[in-house]
């Protein structure tokens, strides 16, 4: 339920009800902080609150206000913000906890939620169960706690699930111009993605951040793509928990290879949402967006004066989608003239000492380096600690900075090998001339990494196909699977199914030599022996059946011209919606973590990338002289497999074909299974 958050953003008028330390420092902090519109202290029996007189009641206020700090029990805060909507308020923050988050120690939390929602009506609330915001922009806060932040003219902003994470950032000191900090808490009416959008508005934010434990509305997350999308504004993400759907399925391997963290990284591509890993690379990676913005390419220079720290980098960037292009004709001539005959040009690029603390040479030598195709220049710079050592030295390096992104236009970036080797102060000047500083190599990597991964080209996808909630499923096993898709297009060898080892003989002389005897109702039919292939004989189809633990056999086609196998699935994911996977099948799925996942509705196109990114890709090309499968029909498959989850939205749970075998001309399903709505007469 997305309701205008821009009056409880940008307030006016402030009230804090409730007594006690929580609310006193949301007080003092307005006041710290220099909040210029009128803050309001509400409590039945106290006469003052941090220094303002309290009013007795809501009722008492000259006006309603525009935002509001309720800090009172969770009983107290349903009737509060009942009142605070009939008045007519502009939102509120609601700090208690006790709510659905202690379903499981108190039975009554759920209930009081759903009542805290209704009360709420069209009025925005943040929480139950978080410490509010921060808008550094406009000096105002509904925070109980203390912060580390300072006014900005602007900045990114940054919304998270968890209060404590939240002042940690704070606190930071990387120089990062922070607009606003959001807590969501249980997020029943203003989801993550809600508050995302309402802060992409604020024409001074420059980038969004989001700390995201759980997605929960899934439309609100696309909702803020779409907002990103249409005023520029780059997103990124540091998402941490696992998926809610059980992956303890005995029967599949789908449901391990797109459970944890699977569906998630497909929504975050699918929205566009470059996704980083740690708090250090969260905040760099947005001090990149804030300073310069969306990279134009992976395409990165370096530039130290140390060998050590240049192929440190380097090997730093190996597990990174970043390239290092080898130097241009012009460039490798301007840093020739601007560094003479004894240094080795390269990029990384090691300038030894030569011109160190002459700020025109370095200048010179720096912009030479800052060129098409390079879409960032990283200068190694580590400073001293100044409580030991003198850094004046150091100012040239600066001014050589500052002056390149200035002559040249180029994204310029100073970076440290560790991440306290740089100032504050120092950090922030930087910015303000344009240079971004970034704390640590490897975090400096990740955020360029981020930054060039913007598809800015390609439109947001369709919207997800929202799970379903299923008590109650049944399994069609092998032969009705496989027939079931093949209504959807799915290309199945000729089979047919026998009740005794006789029968089993007799079908196989029908079918034609060479045959594969299954064993039906078995799951991983392998390991139970319930598998033989390359049956020649009617005598080994008769032995072959005897030694199978199961009385109902499946006589096949034996498919002799597989190029490689492939693991189609799909599971209903109740965090993310329905989740395709594509994997490296047969006995390779459990030996090697050969995966790529998607959301349904996917496309051709995407279906195609997928396979590409699979290591066994190079076996779908045809290895070492080998034929090449035919990837169409592979992509066919996939898409037929779409169809009828499509086409069966209110009631597949789950589908996996393993392996599909895919040929010089087809791809074949050699084996399928698929769980459904049970049907309850």
């Amino acid at each position: 339920m997305a309701n205008d958050l821009s009056r409880l953003f940008r307030p006016k008028t402030i009230a804090v009800v409730g007594g006690g330390s929580w609310c006193r420092n949301v007080i003092q902090q307005c006041l710290k902080m220099g909040f210029k519109g009128e803050i309001w202290s509400v409590h039945p029996k106290a006469d003052e609150m941090a220094g303002l007189p309290c009013h007795r009641s809501l009722e008492d206020l000259p006006e309603a206000p525009d935002a509001t700090f309720i800090g009172v029990n969770r009983l107290a805060t349903v009737e509060t913000v009942r009142m605070l909507n009939a008045m007519g308020a502009g939102g509120a923050v609601c700090f208690a906890s006790g709510f659905l988050e202690a379903e499981k120690e108190d039975s009554d939390g759920a209930e009081l939620q759903k009542q805290l929602i209704a009360a709420a009506g069209d009025m925005p609330i943040l929480g139950p169960n978080c410490y509010g915001f921060i808008n550094y922009l406009d000096n105002a806060l509904l925070w109980p706690d203390q912060h580390g932040g300072s006014a900005v003219n602007s900045g990114v902003a940054i919304v998270t699930q968890s209060s404590n994470i939240a002042i940690s950032l704070t606190m930071q000191r990387r120089g990062l111009p922070i607009a606003y900090v959001v807590t969501a808490g249980n997020q029943p009416q203003q989801s993550i993605g809600d508050i995302g959008s309402a802060l992409l508005e604020d024409p001074r934010v420059t980038a969004l951040g989001l700390h995201i434990e759980g997605f929960g509305d899934l439309r609100a997350f696309e909702k803020l793509a779409a907002t990103a999308r249409k005023y520029g504004k780059p997103v990124i993400a540091l998402k941490v928990g696992k998926s809610l759907q059980a992956r303890a399925a005995t029967i599949s391997h789908t449901a391990s290879l797109a459970g944890e963290d699977a569906g998630a990284q497909a929504f975050l591509d699918r929205l566009q949402i470059p996704r980083v890993n740690t708090v250090p690379e969260f905040l760099e990676t947005l001090k990149l967006l804030h300073v310069i913005g969306k990279l134009p390419s992976n395409n990165i220079g370096a530039i130290s004066c140390s060998g050590g720290e240049a192929s440190l980098l380097a090997d730093l960037a190996v597990r990174r989608n970043l390239n290092f292009p080898a130097l241009t004709e012009r460039q490798f001539n301007n840093l020739r003239a601007a560094l003479g005959p004894m240094v080795a040009l390269a990029n990384p690029l090691d300038y030894h000492t030569y011109i160190w603390n002459d700020e025109p040479a370095m200048t010179t030598a720096f912009s030479a380096m800052m060129d098409d195709p390079i879409a960032l220049t990283m200068l190694i710079v580590d400073f001293p600690r100044t409580d030991k050592c003198n850094a004046d030295d150091w100012e040239a390096v600066i001014a050589a900075a500052i002056n390149c992104a200035k002559q040249t236009g180029h994204a310029v970036a100073m970076v440290t090998t560790l991440q306290e080797n740089i100032p504050e102060d120092i950090a922030q000047k930087l910015i303000s001339s344009g240079v971004v500083p970034l704390f640590g190599m490897d975090e400096a990597l990740a955020a360029a990494e981020a930054a060039s991964s913007f598809n800015t080209d390609s439109p947001i996808a369709d919207l997800v196909m929202l799970p379903i909630s299923i008590k109650k499923t049944r399994i069609l096993g092998e032969p009705e699977a496989k027939t079931t898709l093949a209504d959807f297009g799915i290309s199945i060898p000729a089979a047919k199914t026998a009740t005794s080892a006789v029968e089993a003989a007799t079908l196989a002389e029908q079918i034609g030599y060479p045959v594969v005897l299954k064993g039906v109702g078995i799951a991983h039919k392998t390991e139970a022996g319930a598998v033989a292939l390359n049956l020649m004989s009617a005598q080994e189809v008769h032995d072959a059946a005897n030694k199978m633990p199961c009385k109902i056999f499946l006589v096949e086609e034996m498919i002799t011209d597989t190029v490689a196998e492939l693991l189609v699935g799909v599971v209903c994911d109740p965090a993310h919606g329905y989740v395709l996977t594509i994997a490296a099948g047969g006995v390779l799925t459990e030996l090697i973590n050969d995966s790529c996942s998607l959301l349904i509705p996917t496309t051709e196109a995407e279906i195609s990338r997928a396979l590409k990114g699979l290591r066994i890709s190079k076996l779908l090309d045809g290895y070492r002289g080998a034929s090449a499968a035919d990837r169409q029909c592979i992509v066919d498959a996939v898409i037929s497999v779409q169809n009828f989850v499509l086409a069966n939205a209110s009631k597949v749970t789950e589908i996996e074909i393993n392996p599909l075998l895919c040929c010089a001309n087809r791809a074949v399903a050699a084996d399928a299974l698929i769980h459904i709505a049970k049907d309850e007469t």
